[in-house]
Parts: structure tokens; C-alpha cells; sequence
């Protein structure tokens, strides 16, 4: 459920550095796109990283020690070390590139519009 959190706030940044783009009023171009992709993805590179290096710093003791209990924690500490590398992988690489991917797409087929803002 983390990581779905983690990929929608993800696509958020990547919307709103796309719709600045749009409002600015120019032609797209797929550089335009890239940039804005590039722009998105960069807002969530510190926060990821900064609660992937927390979570990973605090189970790495776990990992490493092999006095009482540690037979029972290492099970529970390993996939959830696993988890927030494959969750930073995820998160800052493969959502951008589909994201540009798509964005491209919409683009060259002339379907890329800015969207309203959303009503709260």
C-alpha cells in the first residue's frame, strides 16, 4: 500500500511539471516533455532516497548480527530491505520513463492538453 502512496505523489510531481509546461503557452516539443519529466522526477529523488536510507541504515544492524534473535529478525528484516530497493528502483526510474513514454505519445498524436485544476 506504501508503494502505491509513493507512485501516486510520484505521478502528481510529474503532472505538475508537465501542466507548467502547457501553461506556458508554447509548442511541446518531445525535449519539452523530457525536460518536464526530468523536472517531475527530480522533486521525489530526496524524499525517496532520504526514507529508503533511513529504513535501510536502521535494518542493516539486523542483518548483520548473529547473537540471540537474530534467526527470527533476519527473516523479517531481509524482504523489507529488498522491498525499499525494488521500491526505489520503481519509484524514481520505471514511473518517469513510462511516464515520458506515454506523454510522448498522447503528444504526437495531439491528444496532450492541459488539465484543469482539480476542485477540493
Amino acid at each position: 500500500m506504501e508503494d502505491f502512496f509513493q507512485l501516486q505523489v510520484s505521478v502528481v510531481y510529474l503532472h505538475e511539471a508537465l501542466q507548467h509546461r502547457l501553461a506556458a503557452g508554447t509548442t511541446l516539443t518531445d525535449e519539452d516533455v523530457e525536460q518536464a519529466t526530468i523536472e517531475g522526477a527530480v522533486q521525489r529523488l530526496r524524499p525517496k532516497l532520504m526514507t529508503v536510507t533511513a529504513v535501510i541504515l536502521s535494518l542493516a544492524p539486523i542483518l548483520w548480527e548473529s547473537g540471540i534473535g537474530s534467526d527470527v529478525m533476519k527473516p523479517i528484516a531481509a524482504p523489507i530491505v529488498g522491498g525499499m530497493i525494488t521500491s526505489t528502483i520503481h519509484v524514481l526510474i520505471l514511473v518517469p520513463v513510462f511516464f515520458f513514454l506515454l506523454k510522448r505519445r498522447a503528444l504526437r498524436h495531439g491528444t496532450l492538453t492541459k488539465q484543469p485544476p482539480e476542485q477540493a
